[in-house]
């Protein structure tokens, strides 16, 4: 078991709020949150797909349901085929663990109808967002460039 400082000791048990966790890199950012996530699970006997865990990269929230799932396996090895345990890592697949972008999307993909967005809207990838973005740029420098402004076509 890992030797926590005070303030990350305070998150781990903090409860009947919201936390927000904010540190250096490399800090014991994730293994404090898993830690506390595992306290929750098993201490308050929260189940694992009625917590929201929200990161800010796909990696982060890969990494987060890792050593979720790994934490778990532990406790299950050390409490003898516990199935309180055992159903907390059947339900980690159904565990809302998602960067705060998808969490975003899920909302607004649910209410659509409330802030009027067609439902068939997506998420563009990376390519395309970069596509779109050239087409845009070409087509305001152009609009410019027809303006003939000095100004505009002196810039470097």
């Amino acid at each position: 078991m890992p030797s926590w400082t005070s303030d990350q000791l305070s998150a781990i048990k903090l409860r009947d709020r919201n936390l927000l966790v904010s540190a250096a890199a490399g800090s014991g950012k994730t293994a404090v949150l898993v830690e506390r996530i595992i306290r929750i699970i098993t201490e308050d006997k929260v189940d694992i797909d009625k917590l929201l865990i929200v990161t800010f990269t796909n990696a982060a929230a890969g990494e987060m349901r890792e050593r979720i799932l790994d934490a778990l396996t532990k406790k299950l090895e050390e409490n003898g085929e516990d199935e309180y345990i055992r159903k907390q890592i059947s339900l980690l697949n159904k565990a809302s663990i998602m960067t705060l972008h998808s969490f975003c999307r899920d909302v607004v993909k649910r209410n659509f109808h409330s802030v009027d967005i067609d439902h068939r809207f997506r998420i563009g990838d990376e390519t395309e967002l970069s596509i779109i973005r050239e087409e845009v740029l070409d087509e305001i420098l152009e609009k410019e460039y027809e303006k003939e402004n000095e100004f505009f076509i002196k810039l470097p």
